[in-house]
């Protein structure tokens, strides 16, 4: 008894002794140098897998029990046929590593109440409740702890459908029901149970809080901080209470950096948990764009895959996985580790990704003839193809343009693209970060960009703050007459521009919609134009999957000399319909 006491006693020690003294920066470091996670979205409703007695519901997988309104007792009986013989952990660690995933976070409980670890707080368990028997966390996590991979758990606090007092079941539980007594019953034991019964833990991920109070998502960060202090918060626990790191929506791509940490989650196809008819994959190319553009903008990327009931992760998901990992073995320099892009905007051709004294610009599409980088004051020392071992030394000449004090870096790059998906160019600069322009400028080819984001945003004539976590970065949806957003920005070629909005608009999941028919203002100086929002032509934006409609007007604005300008864009009329528009940008082209 002796023999047992003491490590207790000594584990308990160490463990308040770390809470006092692990700072913030030493528990988020594994996670930003990480980058790239696996999410496993998998439970009961991997069994219907969509469909429920006979008729297929749209609606991501996971949600089945509630989207189909199955009573409990008639959903617990699946927990019977759940016997993931499959499963192998080995598998599914090795799939992480080789699509160059640093931390693989599972669904330990999710909104249906069933627990994938054994658990004595609840007999709805996996070992308890289904022919299996065995813990499915336990073989997860020990096989990640041996092959050095971080091991989180998702965990849903607040919805719980198998439970009286849980939150959001109204088919078959009254409206009144004791949530504190959830909370202390439910939850709690067992998160004591995640976090001491399975080694260290990289992370605890919440999510929907729905009407948790501030005391009690306290009291849920509290102890987390006391079981395990350098375990991670995410950005769903609720109640207004501060954790390490904020969430993005569901395949939410923000349109520039983001300060601080930040994740985005994001799915494979259409669904979550296992569906067997969303064959919707994402392709490689798409998935590695995705991933260099969150790393661009200071965010990790938490992409989800769904195993069958069997326990195996579907062919395709491996399959793409493994092509972005193939992408990841050659180009992961430019990813772990790395910070956002000095330049905090998105670029036709890509983005770029940094570290101490280098730039790496990720090309998703190749240029044609000599690039040119704008805006960048910092001295460049030497320029490379990642993928080139030999670091063969690329040409390039910068330029200053004293009229408009901006400076230009002209770039000689192969004819071809060394990389179908994302070819990574570096830069090795003078000193450790980058000095970029202020103002937005003029690019070689004439045209001026102006994202939402860079913009001044007003209401009423008072600056507003954009929600940096949406896709497009906007204050509000653009459906306000109040609102007005403007740019100042430096012209090298006078003349006369076309002017171009883009916007941004999806429905669930990524369908295709359009918002429009607003009247919209365009000032400049003493030149100003209207126009109403219709669209002209749509394209799929793979970064944020959603669809691209660009309205390409007939209007023009002039410039008559070299210098600095100011354009704005306000709304005079909102749409018939009273939806709102998500407005992107403002694009200048020079007028033939």
């Amino acid at each position: 008894m002796k023999k047992l006491i003491l490590p207790l006693v000594l584990l308990m020690l160490f463990k308040s002794a770390s809470a006092q003294t692990i700072t913030q920066d030493q528990r988020m470091q594994w996670w930003r140098d990480a980058r790239f996670g696996m999410f496993i979205h998998w439970g009961l409703y991997s069994i219907p897998a969509g469909e429920w007695k006979g008729k297929e519901y749209p609606q991501i997988g996971e949600w089945i029990m509630k989207n189909a309104r199955i009573p409990v007792a008639e959903y617990s009986e699946l927990a019977k046929q759940f016997n993931p013989v499959k499963f192998d952990p080995k598998a599914f660690v090795a799939t992480a590593k080789n699509a160059g995933m640093k931390y693989i976070t599972i669904t330990s409980k999710h909104h249906d109440g069933f627990a994938m670890f054994k658990s004595n707080a609840s007999p709805f368990n996996i070992v308890d409740a289904t022919p299996y028997h065995k813990d499915i966390i336990k073989q997860l996590a020990d096989e990640c702890h041996r092959q050095g991979i971080k091991i989180c758990f998702y965990y849903s606090q607040s919805r719980d459908w198998h439970e009286p007092n849980g939150l959001d079941n109204d088919w078959d539980f009254p409206k009144e029901r004791n949530f504190q007594q959830y909370l202390d019953t439910k939850v709690k034991p067992q998160l004591t149970e995640l976090l001491t019964n399975y080694g260290e833990i990289g992370m605890i991920w919440f999510d929907t809080p729905m009407s948790i109070s501030k005391d009690q998502a306290q009291s849920l960060k509290d102890l987390v901080r006391k079981l395990q202090p350098a375990c991670i918060i995410s950005g769903r626990l609720g109640g207004g209470v501060e954790t390490d790191y904020q969430s993005t929506g569901d395949n939410v791509i923000p349109a520039a950096t983001i300060p601080g940490d930040w994740e985005v989650p994001a799915t494979l196809n259409n669904t979550w948990g296992y569906k067997k008819n969303d064959h919707a994959w994402k392709s490689p190319g798409e998935l590695t764009r995705l991933l260099f553009d969150i790393a661009s903008k200071g965010g990790n990327y938490l992409l989800n895959v769904g195993p069958t009931s069997e326990g195996v992760i579907p062919e395709e998901s491996v399959k793409i996985l493994a092509r972005v990992g193939g992408w990841m073995k050659v180009n992961n320099e430019a990813i772990y580790s790395s910070h956002a892009s000095p330049f905090n905007v998105e670029f036709d051709w890509g983005n770029i990704t940094s570290k101490p004294g280098k730039l790496y610009l990720g090309f998703y599409n190749w240029p044609k003839g000599d690039f040119y980088l704008e805006g960048l004051k910092t001295k460049v020392k030497k320029i490379y193809l990642l993928s080139d071992p030999a670091k063969k030394p690329l040409t390039f000449k910068e330029s200053y343009v004293k009229d408009i004090d901006h400076h230009r870096l002209q770039i000689t790059l192969p004819k071809m693209a060394p990389d179908s998906m994302v070819s990574v160019v570096v830069m090795e600069i003078d000193g450790k970060t980058a000095d970029v322009e202020g103002q937005i400028s003029q690019q070689n080819d004439g045209s001026v960009h102006l994202p939402l984001v860079s913009a001044i945003t007003t209401i009423d004539g008072q600056p507003v703050k954009q929600n940096g976590m949406a896709n497009s970065g906007r204050p509000l949806d653009w459906n306000d007459t109040r609102q007005a957003a403007s740019w100042t920005f430096k012209i090298e070629k006078p003349g006369t521009y076309n002017v171009d909005l883009i916007t941004g608009e999806s429905g669930s999941h990524g369908a295709p919609v359009w918002h429009g028919g607003q009247l919209v203002k365009i000032t400049s100086g003493d030149q100003a134009i209207e126009t109403r929002m219709v669209p002209d032509s749509k394209e799929y934006n793979i970064r944020a999957h959603y669809w691209k409609n660009i309205r390409t007007h007939s209007k023009t604005l002039t410039f008559n000399k070299p210098g600095t300008y100011t354009v704005s864009l306000s709304v005079l009329e909102v749409a018939p319909d009273k939806t709102a528009f998500n407005f992107k940008a403002m694009e200048l082209k020079p007028g033939k």
